[in-house]
């Protein structure tokens, strides 16, 4: 069977890389713009792209690396985001320069072509095997999970966090736990959107979402909707124009954000108060 529902059978392994990375970055994503965490995404995101460049030097798999590297920067910047006698942005910034010449470092190491490192830069899900899937697909349901059982209490932590400690959730679990996430959720969607633009895939559609609604919840399923939206438009784009994916991704996941934000209702009110 060479095509299903009119459909390459070579696409399905992207198609589905793109569903389940779109669910995994936009429920994540929902975490980091509610909880203003904008410049930590964007930490985490360059220290899996370092990780996975460490992997190749080393001679490891990119995803181990990626992987060890998002849950040390999970470790440093969260105690210090929550805790630290530094501002937040001070200290992630200091985790971020690091992991970014870290980053410079590795590459010069690397041995022989370089084109295997530079492929994380941009991506390619159009290579995505099986294993990729799996591990996509087993990190996209484990947060739906989470979010479905503890649903009330990570909705309390994200917008009334002092209030929800004051009522006896555990707040710092749910935090580190909701970070540890974010860094496994980047380092697995490295290979579908790459270490540069990542960080859009996690932020565009909660964004959006954002700008459309009020309510937690709808913002949780209408972030889904406009990830997997852009992962799938990205993926149709791509492979009839022939452009790169994963940045034909991202400007979908823009141009969702921009409509998004022009027939805000959010807009509107403010408009209206301004008035």
């Amino acid at each position: 069977m060479h095509e299903i529902l009119g459909i390459p059978e070579y696409l399905w392994r992207p198609i589905l890389a793109g569903f389940f990375s779109g669910i995994a970055c936009s429920i994540v994503g929902v975490f980091i713009v509610t909880m203003h965490l904008s410049f930590l995404g964007i930490c985490i995101a360059h220290s899996a792209f370092t990780g996975a460049l460490f992997g190749l030097w080393i001679g490891w798999n990119p995803l181990a690396g990626a992987i060890l590297f998002s849950l040390i920067a999970s470790a440093i910047v969260g105690p210090l985001a929550d805790r630290g006698e530094l501002s937040p942005d001070t200290s992630t910034g200091i985790v971020f320069s690091t992991m970014l010449g870290l980053a410079f470092l590795f590459l010069g190491l690397i041995p022989g072509s370089k084109a295997s490192a530079l492929s994380l830069f941009w991506g390619n899900i159009l290579t995505v095997t099986p294993l990729d899937i799996y591990i996509l697909a087993g990190i996209a349901l484990s947060l739906l999970l989470l979010f479905t059982i503890f649903f009330k209490e990570i909705h309390a932590v994200l917008c009334h966090r002092q209030v929800a400690m004051y009522v006896g959730i555990p707040t710092a679990l749910i935090f580190y736990l909701l970070l540890i996430a974010t860094g496994l959720t980047i380092a697995v969607s490295l290979q579908t959107v790459g270490g540069l633009l990542i960080y859009s895939l996690l932020l565009n559609p909660s964004a959006s979402a954002h700008q459309l609604t009020y309510r937690f919840k709808t913002m949780l399923v209408l972030s889904v909707i406009f990830g997997i939206t852009s992962c799938w438009g990205g993926i149709a784009l791509s492979y009839k124009y022939n452009l790169p994916t994963g940045a034909t991704i991202i400007l979908i996941s823009s141009l969702i954000f921009i409509l998004s934000a022009i027939f805000s209702p959010k807009r509107q009110v403010k408009g209206t108060t301004n008035a």
